[in-house]
């Protein structure tokens, strides 16, 4: 008798859960609309900015540089450890637009290095992941990234937080223009698991042929 309660009990929790994915894959894609008052102007975004070493933190800060701001506020931006370039030159331009009370800068192991072997990267990830769990439940923010592999287990935490009913924590990604025939390794990952709710391309070779991503253009 206790078994087959326990097995009903599973079966429950099991169908729950997978009824709770297909609403959440149902959900992703479609338009965020943000929570305000009827006559009011939408509430800002708490937003957490992925960087990357290289070329993603320069594409991330002109896209930066042409978005309402206010719009997107509090910005926490975020990067490896590894990496101090990139978020002084999010501090620059935090400073330059004199809104740096409105952001705070921090840093996240990274999941994988450059040169680093797939099996090692299974221990550097979790550990990621275990860091950015802790940030997310902080923090509770929406996620704008273009491709830096920091932003992959933070994404992923943020689907989990989708799953669960813990916040709706949408995930707004911008894939690198360098990439015309392919996505990236970060974004090929988004794409396929449905992670991203809303995934643009700046070329329309992608467009075509990744039907999900919404193309918008040349934004450098």
């Amino acid at each position: 008798m206790g078994c087959a309660v326990a097995i009903t009990l599973l079966i429950a929790v099991a169908t729950l859960i997978v009824t709770r994915l297909l609403y959440v894959l149902h959900r992703t894609g479609k338009p965020h609309k943000p929570s305000s008052s009827k006559g009011s102007a939408p509430q800002p975004l708490s937003t957490l900015i992925v960087l990357g070493s290289g070329g993603h933190t320069a594409e991330m800060i002109n896209l930066l540089s042409v978005l309402q701001r206010d719009r997107f506020a509090p910005r926490f931006y975020i990067a490896a450890a590894t990496d101090n370039m990139s978020l002084q030159k999010a501090r620059l331009l935090e400073e330059n637009a004199d809104e740096s009370s409105s952001s705070q800068f921090m840093q996240i192991y990274r999941s994988r290095e450059v040169g680093q072997s797939y099996f090692t990267s299974v221990l550097t990830t979790l550990t990621a992941l275990a860091h950015g769990l802790w940030l997310m439940i902080r923090i509770r923010p929406q996620i704008l990234c273009n491709g830096p592999g920091t932003c992959v287990p933070l994404c992923v935490i943020a689907f989990i937080f989708k799953v669960v009913g813990i916040r709706w924590s949408s995930v707004f990604y911008v894939e690198s223009i360098a990439r015309v025939q392919r996505l990236s390794l970060s974004g090929l990952l988004l794409y396929k698991l449905q992670i991203a709710d809303q995934f643009f391309v700046q070329r329309p070779q992608l467009q075509k042929k990744y039907p999900r991503a919404h193309y918008v253009g040349c934004l450098m």
